[in-house]
């Protein structure tokens, strides 16, 4: 686990392959919220939304500390023959999480206000993760993810579902001193 102001969910480093770092998570709460997007709009779309939950728009008026990271990842859009057109749009978007504090639950966390605020539990998982600096761009979080992706099939790794991407700073930190992540869930060993 390692050591910073802002609390983040607790992991164990596995394995470090040179950049890229296996990590297994233990569980953890979140509010989440989905937006429409684009990618490098969503996390300003969720923020003031997920920012007013903590900040005590809930039952009980409860306040919590900011915590890291802010996690976004797309929703996968689920088609079949008879989804209509119409549909297909307000299917699609991302789902934006802040961690809440160690030892909230989903189940002990206030009930939020804002019914587009869901709470819930994340299970313990492993992820393969690389880490880098700037600003957001979709070239930027592009070339690291496919980065991420070609070490883990250098390492015989699989992964299952859509990249996570986690921001862990403030709006004013400096873009070289920014802390980004991408995550990507490890396929459990049989």
């Amino acid at each position: 686990m390692p050591s910073h102001a802002i609390e983040e969910p607790e992991y164990q480093l596995v394995q470090d392959l040179g950049g890229i770092e296996l990590r297994r998570y233990a569980a953890y709460a979140v509010a989440e919220v989905v937006v429409p997007g684009p990618a490098g709009e969503a996390g300003n779309q969720a923020f003031p939304i997920l920012a007013g939950y903590i900040f005590g728009k809930n039952k009980g008026e409860r306040k919590f500390a900011m915590t890291a990271p802010v996690a976004q990842a797309a929703v996968p859009v689920k088609l079949d023959m008879s989804t209509p057109v119409t549909q297909v749009a307000a299917a699609s978007g991302f789902l934006v999480q802040f961690v809440l504090p160690k030892g909230v639950t989903a189940d002990t966390a206030p009930e939020p206000l804002d019914a587009r605020v869901q709470l819930r539990q994340v299970p313990p998982a492993r992820f393969a993760v690389i880490r880098y600096s700037g600003f957001w761009s979709e070239s930027n979080y592009q070339a690291h993810l496919a980065q991420l992706q070609a070490a883990m099939r250098s390492a015989n790794l699989a992964w299952e579902g859509e990249p996570v991407y986690s921001r862990y700073d403030a709006p004013f930190v400096p873009w070289f001193m920014r802390r980004n992540e991408i995550w990507l869930r490890l396929v459990q060993a049989p």
